[in-house]
């Protein structure tokens, strides 16, 4: 992909993810791989008004080839989340209440959904019945810590949607554009479902002490 066409694209997607709600005040970073690496939005600017200045393009190693805005901090995990997954086209980062309470109170380090039709919404997935993980990492503000975290567990269990930082938000990924978007809405709907589902098993089990 030409770097124009990723940054147009990454503009759209910023306005519809604003619009969700899933990327308060500056939060979030979005990024795309073309044909000499990947662009990258930059730190500090509300994802809802991004132009083609806020983006950065590096190379396959990370390296600025254009650009002067300064990168997110967490450039390194896009990177990272690339070199992993081949077939990653596109990741959104979002900062959603739903991924950010769900990745806090889940004690395991990763998040369990079954029984939910919308998983068919998910590359892979043909039945409300199958088990969908998403992985939970702790936050860590050393990103290339964070990134050999999230490395190493990819060689023994392959991150397919995304994964969850504690605390932090999602990070979805897809094979293109429209898959990404699809991923994110989904796993979105499904943190929201599941977080309402674990208030009234809470209340519930208040009402019948």
């Amino acid at each position: 992909m030409q770097n124009n066409t990723a940054i147009s694209q990454l503009i759209e997607a910023g306005k519809w993810v604003s619009q969700k709600g899933w990327v308060p005040a500056t939060g979030g970073n979005f990024s795309a791989r073309t044909s000499t690496g990947f662009v990258v939005t930059a730190s500090g600017h509300d994802k809802g008004s991004l132009t083609p200045e806020h983006f950065l393009q590096l190379d396959h190693q990370g390296e600025r080839l254009a650009g002067a805005v300064k990168p997110s901090a967490e450039t390194q995990l896009h990177l990272s989340l690339y070199q992993l997954i081949p077939d990653a086209q596109c990741v959104l980062h979002t900062h959603s209440v739903a991924a950010t309470v769900l990745s806090q109170i889940t004690q395991r380090h990763q998040l369990d959904l079954t029984g939910y039709e919308m998983q068919k919404a998910l590359s892979g997935f043909t039945s409300h019945l199958e088990t969908l993980s998403i992985p939970i990492f702790d936050n860590d503000q050393d990103i290339d810590r964070l990134s050999l975290l999230v490395s190493d567990h990819h060689l023994h269990t392959p991150i397919e949607h995304g994964v969850l930082i504690r605390g932090h938000g999602l990070y979805a990924v897809g094979r293109n554009i429209d898959e990404v978007r699809r991923h994110l809405e989904a796993l979105e709907f499904l943190f929201s479902c599941e977080l309402e589902r674990l208030k009234i098993v809470g209340i519930q089990a208040g009402v019948t002490k």
